[in-house]
C-alpha cells in the first residue's frame, strides 16, 4: 500500500484550518491569518505522526486533548478562561458536526447490508465493528458538511435576532379589532407626506371580512387609486377612512399605497407595550414573510417611549374579531 503523507498532510492542513475558522465565525472573533496557518499546522502535523510507529503513545486522549487546547491557543490566543473554554466548547461542537455529519451521509449512500456486515460481537459481550470510509469521500463531505452547518448556524442566528424586533400588534376600526405578530423595521420611514403620520403595512388578507372580495387581488396587482374610483357608497363602510399613501418602491418607481385610518394600535414588544392613535394601516396584497413569522411591518415610530402605556392597558375588544 503507498501512502502520500504530503497529500494528507495537505488535507488535513486545509480541514483542520476550515474547522478553526468556523469556529471563528461562530464565536464572532477575528481570526489572524497566520495564527490560522500555525494552528492548522500543528494539527496537520500530528495526523502525519501516524505513520511513526516510536510515536503511538503520542495517541492517548491526553495527547489529543492537550493537542486541541495547543491548537486553539495559537488561532485565539488564551484572553480571559470563560472565553477560552467557549472556544473550545465551539471548536469540538463544530468537529463532532462534521464527523457525525460524515458519517451519517456514508450511511445513507450504503446499502443496509454493507453496513452491519462489518458488525460482530467479541468474547467479552462487547460490540465491535470496522467503518470504512474512503480517503476523497471524507474530504469532500467535510467541506460539504461544514457549509452546511454555516447555513444552518447563520439561519438560526438571523431568526433570534429578527426575534427581538417582533412583537403583537392589535388594530382596532370600531368594533372590529385584528390581531398579528408584527416586525420593528428600524429604516421604515414610510408615512403620508401631508400629515407625516407613519405608517404601518399590514398584508391586506387580515381584513377580508371587511374588503370587497375582489380587492385582495387587485391590491396584489397594484394601482389601488384604480380601486378608490370604481367605489361605491355602499360597497364599503369604511370609505371615509380610506388614504393614498404615495411611496417610492425598490424596482417600481412612484405608486401608492391604500391605507386605513384606524382608531387606535397597540404593539407589545418584549416588555413594552404602546399605543398610538396617529398611525395608517397600509394595506399589502401579498405576503409579508415567506414563512408567516410576522404579517405586519412596524414603523419606529409608533414604539417610541411617548408612545408606551402600562402593560396591562389593552384595546377594547367586542364581539366582532379577527385574531390568527
Amino acid at each position: 500500500m503507498v501512502v502520500y503523507i504530503d497529500l494528507i498532510f495537505i488535507t488535513n492542513l486545509l480541514i483542520d484550518g476550515a474547522l478553526l475558522w468556523l469556529t471563528a465565525w461562530t464565536r464572532k472573533q477575528r481570526l489572524r491569518w497566520w495564527r490560522l496557518a500555525a494552528s492548522s499546522t500543528v494539527g496537520a502535523l500530528y495526523v502525519v505522526m501516524m505513520f511513526l510507529p516510536e510515536l503511538s503513545f503520542m495517541y492517548t486522549f491526553i495527547i489529543k486533548f492537550a493537542l486541541s487546547l495547543l491548537m486553539l491557543w495559537i488561532a485565539f490566543g488564551f484572553g480571559s478562561l470563560q472565553n477560552y473554554i467557549r472556544n473550545m466548547g465551539a471548536f469540538y461542537m463544530i468537529n463532532f458536526a462534521a464527523a457525525g455529519g460524515i458519517i451519517g451521509i456514508h450511511y445513507l449512500l450504503k446499502n443496509t447490508g454493507e453496513i452491519f456486515n462489518g458488525i460482530w460481537f467479541t468474547a467479552s459481550g462487547g460490540l465491535s465493528f470496522e467503518l470504512k470510509i474512503g480517503f476523497w469521500f471524507t474530504f469532500i463531505m467535510c467541506f460539504a458538511v461544514l457549509l452546511w452547518f454555516k447555513f444552518v448556524y447563520s439561519t438560526r442566528r438571523k431568526l433570534e435576532n429578527r426575534l427581538e424586533y417582533m412583537g403583537e400588534v392589535q388594530v382596532a376600526i370600531g368594533d372590529f379589532t385584528v390581531t398579528c405578530p408584527g416586525l420593528l423595521d428600524t429604516g421604515n420611514q414610510l408615512s403620508d407626506p401631508l400629515t407625516r403620520t407613519p405608517v404601518m403595512v399590514m398584508e391586506a388578507s387580515l381584513w377580508k371580512e371587511k374588503l370587497p372580495a375582489a380587492w385582495l387581488q387587485r391590491l396584489d396587482g397594484g394601482e389601488p387609486d384604480k380601486l378608490l374610483l370604481e367605489l361605491d357608497d355602499a360597497d364599503f363602510e369604511w370609505r371615509d377612512r380610506l388614504r393614498l399613501v404615495p411611496y417610492r418602491g425598490v424596482n417600481r418607481g412612484s405608486a401608492f399605497m391604500l391605507a386605513l385610518k384606524p382608531d387606535a394600535v397597540e404593539i407589545r414588544i418584549g416588555n413594552q407595550t404602546s399605543r398610538s392613535s396617529k398611525v395608517l394601516i397600509g394595506l399589502d396584497g401579498g405576503k409579508l414573510s415567506g414563512d408567516r413569522s410576522y404579517q405586519a411591518i412596524i414603523h419606529p415610530e409608533l414604539v417610541r417611549e411617548e408612545n408606551a402605556v402600562k402593560a396591562e392597558a389593552n384595546l377594547p375588544v367586542n364581539s366582532t374579531s379577527a385574531h390568527l
